[in-house]
C-alpha cells in the first residue's frame, strides 16, 4: 500500500523480484519495524544484529530465550545450515500457533536468530510465512565482505538517511526512522550538525528544534492524491502527523468496536498538501468489492474531496482486481461519496 499510495497502480511481484533476483536488491530487518530494505544498508545493521545477539534492543522474553534456551537455538540454526532455506514449520516441535505470541520454540529460535543476524529472509512463502537462510547464501557477497562500521559511524550514517528522508525533523522524528534510542542518536545530530549535513532551523507553530536537511527540496506546491494505509510512513510518527497536518489519527484495530470512532482500518486521504478524510476499508474478496464501511472528512476538507476521493477508491479497487466500489452510509463525507458515485454510473 505505501508503495500503491506514491506510484500507483504498480505490479506488486516487483517486491518479490527484487527479493529473489541475483544479487537481490532487497533484504528484510529490522527499521523502524520489520521492513524490506536496501541491501547496502546491511552493514549499517550490524551493531543491532550484535547488540540481539547480547541480548539488548530486543523483546524481553526473546531475550530471555536466547539466554535460557541455547541448545535449541543452536540446534535451530544448524537445521538452516544443513536443511535451508526452510520455515519454523518444517523443524521439529513446531506445531504451529493460535496467536502472535503462542510461538513454538523453533520459531521463538527462529526470529532469536533473525533478530542476530545470524538467518535471515529468504523468501516468503504462499501463505506470507518466512523462509530462513543463512545471510551468506542469500545476501550478495559484495555486501556481505563490506567492513563492519563502528556503532557510531553506523548511526550517523542511519540518522543521515532519516534526515534526508524527512527533509526537516525533530530529534524523536530523525530518531524514530530506525528506531535509535536517546544515546545512540542525540550525539550523532550534534556530529552532523558539524558536518553541515544538518542545521538548526525554527518551524514556525512547532515547540521542538527541527533540523533540515541540506539537499532538503522545498517545492513551491505539492500535488497529490493518495490514501494512506494506517502504518504509511508519511503518517507513522502519529505526533509528527499532528504537526504537519493538524491531523489527529490512532489506529483502532484493538479497540472494541462499539468503541471505534472511525472505524477499524482506516486510511487517511491525502489532497493536495493536506489530510482531508478518512475512510474504513475492506477489500471483500467474495464480492469482489471495496467496501467503504465508513467516510468522514476533515474540517478543512475542500469542496472536491468527495470527488477526488472517489477516482482513489476506483483506482484501488482496480489495482486489487476488485469490480466494484461499494459504498456505505456510515460518516459524514457518506452521503457526497454517494452522490459522485451515482453522478458516475449515471
Amino acid at each position: 500500500m505505501p508503495a500503491f499510495s506514491r506510484l500507483g497502480a504498480y505490479d506488486t511481484a516487483i517486491l518479490d523480484r527484487a527479493q529473489a533476483r541475483r544479487p537481490r536488491a532487497l533484504f528484510e530487518y529490522w527499521a523502524h519495524e520489520a521492513s524490506l530494505l536496501p541491501v547496502e544498508l546491511e552493514p549499517l545493521l550490524r551493531w543491532r544484529m550484535e547488540r540481539a545477539r547480547a541480548g539488548r534492543g530486543i523483546y524481553s522474553g526473546l531475550a530471555a530465550f536466547g539466554r535460557e534456551r541455547r541448545t535449541v537455538i543452536d540446534h535451530v540454526l544448524r537445521e538452516v545450515e544443513w536443511n535451508g532455506p526452510l520455515t519454523a514449520a518444517d523443524l521439529d516441535g513446531h506445531r504451529g500457533a493460535s496467536g502472535w505470541w503462542e510461538w513454538s520454540e523453533p520459531k521463538r529460535a527462529l526470529e532469536w536468530l533473525f533478530w542476530g543476524g545470524l538467518v535471515t529472509t529468504q523468501s516468503r512463502g504462499p501463505n506470507f510465512e518466512r523462509l530462513y537462510d543463512l545471510p551468506e547464501r542469500v545476501l550478495p557477497s559484495q555486501i556481505t565482505v563490506r567492513p563492519t562500521p563502528t556503532a557510531a559511524e553506523a548511526q550517523r550514517a542511519l540518522m543521515a538517511i532519516a534526515a534526508r528522508a524527512h527533509g526537516v525533523a525533530t530529534a524523536h522524528d530523525l530518531r524514530d526512522y530506525f528506531r535509535l534510542a536517546p544515546g545512540d542518536a542525540h550525539p550523532r545530530i550534534e556530529e552532523l550538525v558539524e558536518e553541515g549535513v544538518l542545521e538548526p532551523v525554527t518551524v514556525k507553530g512547532w515547540r521542538q528544534q527541527a533540523y533540515l536537511h541540506r539537499d532538503a527540496r522545498r517545492p513551491r506546491k505539492v500535488e497529490a492524491r493518495a490514501l494512506l494505509a494506517p502504518f504509511d510512513p508519511l503518517i507513522w510518527a502519529r505526533s509528527r502527523a499532528e504537526r504537519l497536518f493538524d491531523f489527529h489519527y490512532r489506529i483502532e484495530i484493538y479497540t472494541p468496536a462499539e468503541k471505534r470512532v472511525y472505524g477499524y482500518y482506516v486510511f487517511p486521504f491525502l489532497l493536495g498538501e493536506r489530510i482531508v478524510a478518512r475512510v474504513d476499508l475492506k477489500a471483500d474478496r467474495q464480492a469482489s468489492a471495496l467496501r467503504v464501511q465508513s467516510a468522514f472528512a476533515e474540517k478543512h476538507a475542500p469542496p472536491e474531496t468527495a470527488t477526488e476521493l472517489f477516482r482513489a477508491l476506483t483506482s484501488m479497487a482496480a489495482w486489487l482486481g476488485l469490480e466494484s466500489v461499494e459504498l456505505c452510509e456510515r460518516g459524514d463525507l457518506a452521503p457526497a461519496l454517494r452522490a459522485v458515485a451515482a453522478g458516475c454510473s449515471a
